[in-house]
């Protein structure tokens, strides 16, 4: 099922940190810091059990303590609330 689009800019206006990714216009990003790659690791487990939940994973890479992150809904070929709605909960979570 397609979702409709809302677009990186509208997206970015809702949340705290995050910006219209360089290297993909149709996506959001934000990179986190933690203290250790111990608490990196913790917060991507909780975020995975949630994308689990909405069944919209993100694209993601860890390197000890950083946690880049991207989003996107490829089927609706841009930003949705549904990568609104797993930012929102990322930046709760972190």
């Amino acid at each position: 099922m397609s979702r409709p689009k809302i677009g990186a800019v509208a997206a970015i206006a809702q949340l705290d940190g995050w910006s219209i990714a360089s290297n993909h216009p149709d996506a959001i990003a934000k990179t986190f810091r933690f203290a250790d790659f111990n608490a990196a690791f913790g917060f991507m487990t909780r975020v995975a059990l949630m994308a689990d939940k909405l069944d919209h994973h993100p694209e993601w890479s860890n390197v000890y303590n950083r946690v880049e992150v991207l989003l996107t809904t490829h089927d609706a070929d841009g930003v949705t609330e549904l990568d609104v709605r797993l930012a929102k909960f990322m930046d709760s979570a972190a």
